[in-house]
């Protein structure tokens, strides 16, 4: 069972909260969120923005396609199973808001399933005057008769949470709420939840996570909770995990200390009891099995276990000294770990080849050692499986790729056959398309993949309109996926599409990730700009048609694209994105990603940061390609503050600048289908307009 860390979960500082504005930065006060004076200036870009884009003659059919494709009822509704029902949320024309409603597995197998409603978010918002976003619901295991429900004021990180009874369709009256935060909670045992909020003064980290972990029974008062445990002002956060398997239940918790490390704790008795393992790794639990994901080598038990491998002991055996691991998965250049997870009776191992998917399926054996078999699936694009439900070894297998629509099917381990429950229809026409993968070779003589969707026999003049797109950070891999809105908006017009995998991502393990880390970062954006060099240099584009598309992390890319090539592109797609970064550790979330980055505050790491941080470095008189930036003012992770002041600083110095700023989504397109469609035709149509 995968357990969350805690970088993973989401919890960051209030809107509200906007720490001391540095000093000589004239567009500083557009890190007042919703300042009366930053929001006119909002309003008045909005309307150049739409003005100028929305004019143009492919902007309306673009939108009202991508709109379309967003609503239809042909998409694959993906599910939890929770008891006897299949969970699924839904939004689309009739619900902007949304549905969460269930199924049984019997009638989720038909074309079209009868659905059951249980929460109408577009009822309960118009009720309560809110505009909710669904952020979620955990069950209570064993009983699930009960769940905890999260929501979000205009898609921001910030949720409320309350208890709500599935049988009645209602919240639990006098049952557990926790009003507005950056909170985490888990249920312990139907009366019982491990919770972390904003108690008070001093409850939450820098970085704007918990740092106290609470026990709360059913009845008593929040402040009275007992503290389980506590951490430190300067950690990222703390958590609680709760591991529930048929027979095995284990608690955890989890004190990251920065972006990558965290110490771990087996909570046993009265006192948490903190587990060896390195602060790097990731840790996880299969039965009686104790799982362990590296990222750094480690030696113990006489033996050195390499960064990227899966390792498993039993419990007993571990809590009693012994290290003699088991290898579940052991890397290889250029295969490394994607996933793992497990279903009652099995561990799945996901493992990416050459950014290519391929799955195993590995059982304990009762001398010890374990089995390993293939568990086959299609040779092409991406594919994942993940459990059903603890209680058994049916397991949903999910297959996409560029071209072909994505498929959801059901097995069970051990038997070779499949049902196909789900698949999309052709979003987009991609008769006479094809996908190649392709190596560029960096500043420092390393390869670097990248795929290619494209036309075949494309001329190799320059003169395709070709888009790149890149991310390059966190460890986070970039693999192929059916995208109908690529495929709509760029690829049936023409369009080249290129999805690059630089350094900083995860695609060959944790080495492909650490190698741009902090004071080696410019090696992601020496890669980026390598495969942009690559494209013109075979003829695919030329920098007059070469646009480029990032968000958040990969916003902050196209910002130093910008800055260090902009001699390479024609258009730059910059969203939700990090810029200042003399700022980012004093806003919002950015003190938890120092880890990534490094620290600004220390001189000798601003010294590496300084070289690329977008903001630090725009110049006047340089021509720069036109540039598209958009956030969301309910952006609650990213600062908005950081696009703002990109955009007022390149106006200032007389570049082309859009700028497009959604009120609500958080750290995304938007809240429901008609933002997201909005937001990508304007892309889409920026893109076309400029390098066409």
């Amino acid at each position: 069972m995968r357990l969350t860390p805690i970088a993973a979960v989401g919890l960051l500082l209030p809107l509200a909260c906007v720490a001391q504005v540095s000093q000589g930065d004239p567009y500083a006060w557009l890190e007042d969120v919703d300042g009366a004076k930053a929001l006119d200036w909002v309003r008045a870009q909005d309307a150049v923005a739409k003005g100028e884009l929305e004019a143009r003659p492919q902007f309306g059919p673009l939108h009202d396609r991508l709109l379309s494709i967003f609503n239809s009822n042909e998409r694959i509704p993906y599910v939890e199973k929770q008891g006897a029902y299949y969970y699924n949320f839904w939004q689309d024309a009739q619900h902007v808001r949304g549905l969460w409603r269930r199924t049984t597995p019997e009638e989720y197998r038909k074309k079209d399933p009868a659905w059951e409603t249980v929460l109408d978010l577009d009822a309960l918002s118009a009720s309560d005057k809110e505009n909710w976003v669904w952020k979620g619901a955990q069950f209570c295991y064993p009983q699930r008769d009960r769940c905890l429900v999260s929501l979000s004021r205009g898609g921001g990180d910030s949720v409320i949470v309350r208890e709500f009874d599935p049988a009645a369709k209602a919240f639990v009256k006098g049952g557990f709420e926790l009003a507005d935060a950056k909170s985490f909670v888990t249920w312990r045992n139907r009366d019982s939840l491990y919770v972390g909020t904003d108690f008070g003064p001093g409850s939450m980290t820098d970085s704007g996570y918990p740092l106290i972990v609470k026990e709360w029974s059913r009845g008593a008062p929040l402040a009275g909770a007992r503290v389980v445990f506590e951490g430190a002002k300067t950690d990222v956060g703390t958590s609680a995990a709760v591991s529930d398997e048929p027979g095995f239940h284990r608690e955890f918790i989890e004190r990251g200390l920065t972006t990558w490390t965290s110490e771990h704790y087996l909570i046993e008795g009265a006192k948490p009891v903190r587990l060896d393992v390195p602060i790097d790794s990731r840790v996880d639990t299969f039965r009686d099995q104790f799982l362990v994901t590296l990222r750094t080598d480690w030696a113990a038990g006489g033996k050195t276990y390499p960064a990227g491998a899966l390792i498993a002991i039993p419990w007993d055996k571990f809590l009693a000294g012994g290290r003699d691991f088991a290898v579940l998965f052991q890397p290889r250049p250029r295969v490394a770990l994607a996933e793992a997870g497990s279903t009652r009776s099995h561990v799945i191992v996901n493992e990416l080849d050459n950014v290519r998917n391929r799955l195993f399926v590995l059982t304990p054996k009762d001398d010890g050692t374990w089995e390993r078999v293939p568990l086959a699936a299609p040779e092409f694009g991406t594919v994942s499986a993940e459990e059903v439900e603890p209680e058994s070894d049916d397991y949903f297998l999910s297959v996409t790729d560029f071209l072909t629509p994505s498929s959801l099917y059901l097995g069970t381990l051990g038997s070779p056959e499949r049902v196909l429950l789900k698949q999309l229809p052709a979003f987009f026409n991609a008769e006479g398309l094809e996908v190649s993968q392709h190596e560029s070779v960096s500043k420092d003589g390393s390869r670097v993949p990248y795929f290619q969707v494209s036309r075949k026999g494309m001329p190799t003049d320059g003169s395709n309109p070709t888009l790149l797109y890149g991310y390059g950070g966190f460890e986070i891999s970039l693999t192929a996926a059916y995208s109908a809105s690529v495929g709509a908006s760029w690829l049936e017009k023409g369009g080249v599409y290129v999805l690059a995998n630089i350094r900083g991502g995860g695609e060959f393990g944790p080495s492909w990730h650490q190698a741009a880390l902090k004071e080696n970062r410019q090696r992601a954006y020496d890669d980026f700009i390598s495969i942009a060099e690559d494209l013109i240099k075979r003829g695919m584009t030329a920098p007059r048609h070469l646009g480029i598309m990032g968000g958040s992390n990969g916003g902050l890319l196209m910002g130093v694209m910008i800055t260090e090539r902009p001699d390479l592109f024609g258009a730059v797609v910059c969203q939700s994105p990090l810029l200042d970064m003399r700022r980012y550790s004093h806003l919002l979330a950015g003190a938890s990603w120092m880890g990534e980055y490094g620290d600004p505050d220390i001189p000798q790491q601003w010294a590496y940061i300084s070289k690329y941080s977008p903001y630090q470095n725009a110049r006047e008189g340089v021509k720069y390609p036109p540039i598209l930036i958009t956030t969301s003012t309910r952006d609650d992770r990213v600062h908005p503050g950081h696009a703002r002041k990109m955009a007022a600083l390149l106006e200032a110095q007389h570049h082309d600048v859009t700028y497009y700023e959604n009120t609500e989504g958080g750290h995304s397109a938007g809240a429901t289908n008609a933002e997201r469609a909005t937001m990508y035709a304007l892309a889409y149509t920026f893109l076309d307009k400029e390098l066409r």
